[in-house]
């Protein structure tokens, strides 16, 4: 497979420097998902002047710290555009980036941050409607279209569900590395966002409480039932799953509902952004055919796909959510957009398609949808 994937959010970029509102793009996600190199290779092909500031160095960090409108004026001297790489680097940086965009006519900022640091919140808030974010995510399966034929794209499914879709796992094909490789994602990068986030310091309860999400997925999530699994209140294990959020290691859908008594609402579904992620916690690299948690899976890839799909599109992103009743009738997905519902199975290998009777007692006018791994391509790109 070719080195270079285009992402999709490129796009996005394009957009915002035509853009005659936003004055600051915020390029952020988790560590090693290519933030940098997506911003390079864009401003390289366009061949646009810009001004580089590294948030690693002592000096950048001073200066944009400082709130001082003169200094900020003279580190960027004539430049109109500033490429600010490692923005959670720099204290008070949204306050700064204020200063520079009203004072400095048409310049543009394109800054990258990873999570450590919520940095949607401390940028967006001081520039108000001046600010656009852009997520970056794992490369998603339509990202693959333009230099993967369908038959490898078939060919290399049983990889992406075990060994998930950092840009590095994806164009490397060598197992023992693609395992080292997101081992040490976990170790070194992911939980030491976290524990920087919020001078969180016990690390190996952040580590066991993924892990017990990691056999949860697609079931409903207790976090009285995880509190009481690690010897900690559940008020904290709230507050370290808002963190893992944070960090996109994981997100969470909660329970679809128009106030009916049958059904439930009060828990959460957790999901990893990455399958490789996952299965790095849980030390479990086996092929399929040596599992007993492919439907597991399953439903975490094809749920993060079309999460990236739909954050993708040009739609506004619907609303999400699991469907399950106290009789036990489920749907693993319910898209909500428009006021239109979908609902969603999402099966490896049944053909069977037939929504829950209760589905479609309470919501006759909703779609039903199987989603198996001979029609997964068409429900993801």
């Amino acid at each position: 497979m070719q080195s270079h994937i285009n992402r999709k959010q490129k796009d996005r970029l394009i957009e915002f420097i035509n853009s005659d509102v936003y004055k600051v793009a915020l390029v952020y996600g988790a560590r090693r998902l290519g933030k940098t190199t997506l911003v390079e290779k864009y401003l390289a092909d366009n061949k646009l002047e810009h001004l580089f500031i590294h948030g690693d160095m002592a000096e950048s960090q001073e200066i944009l710290s400082s709130q001082s409108g003169a200094k900020l004026k003279s580190l960027i001297g004539k430049h109109k555009l500033v490429f600010l790489d490692e923005a959670q680097r720099i204290e008070n940086i949204g306050f700064s980036l204020k200063i520079l965009v009203d004072t400095v006519p048409d310049l543009k900022i394109i800054a990258t941050g990873s999570s450590s640091l919520d940095l949607g919140k401390k940028i967006g808030e001081p520039l108000g409607g001046r600010a656009t974010t852009i997520k970056l995510y794992p490369i998603a399966q339509e990202e693959l279209v333009d230099i993967e034929s369908s038959i490898e794209t078939q060919a290399n499914l049983e990889d992406r569900l075990i060994y998930g879709s950092y840009p590095v796992v994806i164009t490397n094909p060598d197992k023992n590395f693609r395992e080292q490789y997101l081992l040490e994602t976990i170790d070194s990068y992911l939980l030491k966002d976290i524990l920087e986030f919020d001078g969180i310091r016990n690390s190996n309860k952040i580590k066991q409480l993924l892990t017990l999400i990691a056999f949860q997925i697609g079931k409903e999530v207790s976090l009285t039932e995880l509190g009481s699994n690690l010897g900690i209140n559940k008020d904290t294990v709230a507050k370290y799953l808002d963190l893992l959020e944070k960090a996109f290691v994981i997100y969470s859908r909660q329970g679809f509902s128009r106030n009916l008594r049958s059904e439930i609402t009060r828990n959460y579904h957790y999901y990893f952004y990455d399958n490789g992620i996952r299965n790095a916690l849980i030390r479990n690299f086996n092929g399929l055919n040596l599992r007993d948690d492919l439907g597991m899976l399953w439903e975490n890839y094809i749920t993060t796909e079309r999460l990236k799909h739909n954050d993708y599109s040009d739609q506004i992103l619907p609303n999400s959510y699991f469907w399950r009743t106290y009789e036990q009738q489920e749907i693993d997905l319910i898209e909500e957009s428009s006021g239109e519902l979908a609902g969603y199975e999402i099966k490896y290998k049944q053909t069977k398609e037939k929504s829950p009777p209760q589905w479609r007692n309470n919501y006759p006018e909703a779609s039903f949808k199987l989603i198996n791994k001979e029609n997964y391509l068409e429900f993801i790109t």
